[in-house]
């Protein structure tokens, strides 16, 4: 005898069939992996280096939302809190961790497994992020921009345009001593033989901005040279700003100092490292290890000249300098 099934049981046995079937089917899926970022600025500071990150992943066939997560750790500028930031991320298994600067130090230190991709102005190897630049080995790699090697070249480009000035004076970030160590060592260096006397001073937030320029002005400071730091790029409007205001010369890294009022700006381009990062972030994640990926240079140089801040120091700026800018602000 044929067994018969209701009209209204054959609809509810294949709407339970269609609502299963499809939670059976996501289960199988892979999880989307996450990257845990590790920065020392704020989560406003910067975007466009973010937004770099983003596109050197797209490029290695990543999107943010779509098939990698990203968990963001910003420190604000208060190093202390970056060892509990790590914690958090290693907490949250993050697949790979992406750290700028002195968060690097920081990721190394907690972890020695999970893949670390950074982006750094000192020597990698010197502070033992690193076994060398061709071999990484271990669980870390990346990306380095000329920075602190470019101090002096900066020293000798503002001697260039203040010839006259024999004082002249380095702004350093207590809060990263060995950074600051080699910056001002270099800087003495180079200052002594090109005969001019330097002074250290040191700012590690906004507050102690406006005592340091202070100081230089009592100082008869001739000429600035503001060291490379990462507390620093994220102020250099700021410090574009004040310079221009306390009619001191002075020279950082980056475009946007020099379109705020700051003489010059020469230095790497961190757009370029950040994207170079994202690209490693998506090659490891593909299943490529650290230890095999050599650290990268970022060889990307700009020279920014803003000749509005010159004339309104009464200051020249000779015709060969002029002619190897990348840009002439007036």
């Amino acid at each position: 005898m044929a067994i018969g099934i209701s009209k209204r049981h054959f609809i509810s046995a294949l709407g339970a069939t269609a609502i299963t079937w499809p939670l059976a089917a996501r289960a199988q899926q892979p999880a989307m992996p996450m990257i845990g970022f590790l920065g020392s600025r704020g989560p406003n500071d910067d975007p466009q280096l973010l937004d770099a990150f983003r596109k050197g992943l797209k490029e290695s066939g990543y999107i943010a939302g779509q098939n990698v997560g990203i968990e963001y750790r910003f420190a604000d500028n208060q190093y202390q809190r970056l060892p509990t930031l790590a914690a958090d991320l290693i907490q949250h298994q993050v697949a790979l961790i992406a750290a700028n600067g002195p968060p690097a130090l920081v990721a190394k230190a907690a972890t020695a497994t999970i893949p670390i991709v950074f982006t750094a102005g000192f020597d990698p190897v010197e502070m033992r992020l690193v076994a060398s630049l061709n071999r990484p080995g271990g669980n870390v790699t990346g990306v380095t921009i000329l920075d602190v090697e470019l101090g002096p070249k900066r020293l000798e480009l503002l001697h260039e345009l203040v010839p006259t000035a024999t004082i002249v004076a380095v702004l350093v970030n207590s809060n990263d001593p060995k950074r600051a160590e080699v910056n001002s060592r270099e800087l003495q260096l180079s200052a002594r033989s090109l005969g001019l006397q330097l002074h250290v001073l040191q700012a590690s937030k906004d507050s102690e901005f406006d005592s340091a320029f202070a100081d230089m002005v009592q100082l008869r400071v001739g000429g600035l040279v503001i060291g490379g730091d990462p507390f620093f790029n994220s102020r250099s409007k700021q410090l574009g700003a004040l310079a221009l205001q306390h009619a001191i010369p002075a020279i950082y890294q980056f475009r946007e100092f020099a379109e705020s009022g700051g003489l010059v700006g020469y230095g790497a381009s961190l757009v370029d490292a950040y994207r170079l990062v994202g690209v490693y972030a998506g090659r490891i994640l593909k299943g490529e290890k650290p230890a095999d990926l050599p650290v990268q240079q970022s060889a990307e140089i700009e020279l920014i000249i803003n000749l509005k801040t010159a004339k309104t120091l009464g200051l020249t700026v000779p015709l060969p300098l002029l002619g190897r800018a990348d840009q002439v602000i007036e």
